[in-house]
């Protein structure tokens, strides 16, 4: 395993980690919205492309309230991980979510960086996995916390990326048309780009794509 082999839909899994409205609100590191969109980003592009995915909780019933319908829809039948540990690693439904994916290429976000998303990663370094975090769907009480969180976990040997990364890099090649349509699909809900798709559909026709031909069969 190398962290200059790429993300594929064959090597990665993903885990989000309490997207619930109490979570929410402690968010001031950026607009609400921001993690908002990019978590949908990553939720649709694990389903896109099979990606294993495990959805957690803290406290959903006692005080924080449930995993953010948008997400949840996605996967109508995962079972969502309730906890009452800060770090999901501590809990053993939650290790035992992870080692069922038989994926050591682990991307971590929730809300908030500073422990939901720091904390395991430290935990899953130790255990040998290789952990990637898509900053931009993750939010703290601030923006210092965020960015001091981020720099703890990239020094500990965490790797940051983006939520759009994530699927550019699972992409690859516009080409591949059984995930093209369902890329431009998150890219024209959740991205600026997604104004450019829609204007390029009505300059060009619908058979417009990046991928040529191929893509457009």
């Amino acid at each position: 395993m190398s962290k200059l082999e790429m993300l594929t839909p064959q090597n990665s899994a993903i885990a989000l980690i309490d997207y619930q409205p109490a979570m929410y609100q402690g968010v001031q590191s950026h607009d609400r919205l921001v993690p908002f969109n990019n978590v949908q980003i990553l939720a649709k592009t694990a389903k896109l492309f099979k990606i294993p995915t495990v959805l957690t909780t803290v406290a959903k019933d006692s005080f924080s309230g449930p995993f953010m319908p948008e997400v949840t829809e996605l996967f109508p039948n995962h079972a969502i991980i309730d906890r009452t540990s800060m770090n999901s690693w501590l809990d053993a439904g939650f290790r035992k979510a992870v080692a069922a994916t038989g994926r050591k290429k682990f991307l971590i976000a929730g809300l908030w960086t500073e422990a939901c998303v720091t904390f395991p990663t430290l935990d899953m370094l130790k255990e040998g996995y290789e952990i990637y975090i898509p900053a931009d769907a993750c939010g703290d009480l601030s923006l210092e916390a965020h960015n001091r969180s981020m720099d703890r976990a990239v020094q500990a040997g965490a790797v940051p990326i983006t939520s759009a990364q994530y699927v550019f890099e699972l992409q690859q090649d516009w080409a591949r048309s059984e995930t093209y349509e369902g890329v431009m699909d998150i890219l024209r809900a959740h991205s600026p780009y997604g104004i450019q798709v829609r204007f390029s559909k009505w300059a060009l026709g619908e058979h417009a794509s990046e991928g040529g031909a191929r893509a457009a069969e």
